[in-house]
């Protein structure tokens, strides 16, 4: 702390005014500091257009959310491993899961899942997570119709 006696020839206003300018640097230097310290920890994802339209590298970690494509669900017979589709009713990315996703993973709703991309194009998630309830929509989703998990099919009326 800065004492009277520290600054020569300086009037007490003065004082309090350095003593405010410095504790007003000092909260701006934690507040950058604590930006730089979460920001890989911010909990934004990609859709599946800005999945394919970003340069991302395979093998990167990002992640991906979207809807779960209403018939892309395909269970393989090791009874953990799932491949499914998340879209954003712009574009589609396949991924691909390993573990026991979570109760409200569903065709249809929402999910984020976190993983890399492999150099086809396929995301291998590490970890899904299911929207928690059906009338909540991420920020970035929510240009997304309720119904972009559905299947368009050439030929169906709409």
């Amino acid at each position: 702390m800065i004492c009277a006696d520290a600054i020569p020839n300086v009037k007490p206003k003065q004082q309090r005014l350095i003593l405010a300018v410095v504790a007003l640097i000092a909260v701006i230097g934690a507040g950058l500091l604590a930006t730089l310290a979460l920001r890989d920890q911010a909990a934004y994802f990609f859709t599946p257009a800005e999945a394919k339209a970003a340069t991302i590298t395979p093998g990167e970690e990002v992640r991906l959310g979207g809807v779960v494509e209403r018939g892309s669900i395909e269970r393989q017979t090791d009874g953990l491993t799932i491949a499914f589709r998340l879209t954003d009713g712009t574009a589609v990315v396949p991924v691909r899961y390993t573990g026991i996703v979570p109760d409200l993973f569903a065709e249809g709703s929402g999910a984020v899942a976190d993983g890399r991309f492999r150099a086809d194009g396929t995301f291998v998630a590490d970890r899904i997570l299911a929207k928690h309830d059906e009338r909540y929509m991420a920020p970035q989703m929510d240009h997304i119709p309720l119904n972009a998990g559905d299947t368009v099919v050439e030929g169906d009326a709409a």
